[in-house]
């Protein structure tokens, strides 16, 4: 697991309304052969051909039913059965996730493979190979989630020299040690049981990405959000626009940057932008005026990679 890549791809980053450089919602996770989804805007998959990151979903969460976050599933799932794709898919999402898949099989009798669907409830974990996705609610005036992407801790590091001074030869056996097995050698001529906590050093935490989808910012941030890596928060307006961002239940960006500084979070990025802004001057600003830290404004299609924090 340690070595596996975390990208994130900004497929769509606009507020309700796109615009000639924005899709509506949008943020594809891949972590090392996974790949989430996390929303699915209206022209996702003519993004994913402008990002070259191919069709290959394994699972996606839908964060709330406004459709700017789920009409691009139709034209997804068709494409997909196109493709030929054989292996199932994943849905999660609020109430009536069971009652919108049955319209997507309704709209599309020849759905070529299994789609299965989990509804989800606050604090919900859904759990991946080497890490686990947690929903948590938010404050968009109706049922709705952001999620937690949370890897699991990585072993601690293997001591090498410590392992050849326990009698222990370069080769195999420092694998099964750093997998968390024992090994016997011969030391002095006597089987000795070397235990994995012998040679290797205290864990380390995985990565964190954190994406709230719409919301006004939150009274209670679940502790698992703590010391994200990335925070991808609703910015939709600028601080100007604070009387009605609260009356639609959205974020400004310098709510977002609040959110931030709260939950300790490394980076920064804003998203779900109003069609109303030609620039990003002024969320940038507002941003940086309660947050210290690494503030991102990401272009549909970019990407980020994010690194072991040690």
């Amino acid at each position: 697991m340690a070595g596996e890549t975390l990208h994130i791809h900004f497929l769509g980053t606009a507020g309700a309304l796109p615009t000639p450089q924005r899709n509506p919602s949008c943020i594809m996770i891949r972590r090392g052969s996974d790949t989430i989804l996390f929303d699915c805007g209206e022209g996702a998959q003519q993004q994913m051909m402008r990002a070259r990151t191919g069709f290959t979903v394994d699972a996606i969460f839908i964060s709330h039913w406004h459709a700017d976050h789920y009409l691009g599933l139709f034209g997804l799932i068709e494409t997909m059965g196109f493709n030929g794709r054989t292996e199932p898919l994943r849905l999660y999402g609020p109430r009536r996730i069971f009652e919108f898949l049955s319209i997507i099989r309704q709209m599309n009798q020849n759905i070529s493979f299994p789609i299965e669907a989990m509804e989800l409830s606050d604090g919900d974990e859904i759990q991946f190979d080497g890490y686990r996705v947690i929903a948590f609610g938010t404050r968009h005036g109706c049922e709705s989630y952001g999620f937690i992407l949370r890897e699991d801790d990585r072993p601690g590091r293997f001591d090498r020299e410590e392992a050849i001074a326990l009698g222990i030869p370069p080769g195999p056996l420092f694998g099964r040690l750093q997998r968390g097995e024992e090994v016997t050698v011969s030391v002095d001529d006597v089987a000795t049981i070397i235990r994995p906590d012998q040679v290797m050093g205290t864990s380390r935490p995985g990565r964190i990405v954190v994406y709230t989808s719409d919301t006004r910012p939150l009274i209670r941030w679940p502790n698992a959000a703590r010391d994200a890596d990335l925070l991808i928060h609703d910015a939709t307006f600028d601080d100007a626009e604070e009387k009605r961002a609260g009356e639609v239940y959205h974020s400004t960006a310098g709510g977002a940057g609040r959110a931030a500084a709260e939950i300790g979070a490394a980076r920064l990025a804003l998203v779900h932008i109003s069609s109303r802004y030609t620039s990003t001057v002024s969320h940038i600003q507002d941003a940086e005026r309660q947050y210290t830290g690494e503030v991102l404004f990401p272009q549909d299609c970019s990407m980020i990679e994010i690194p072991f924090r040690d």
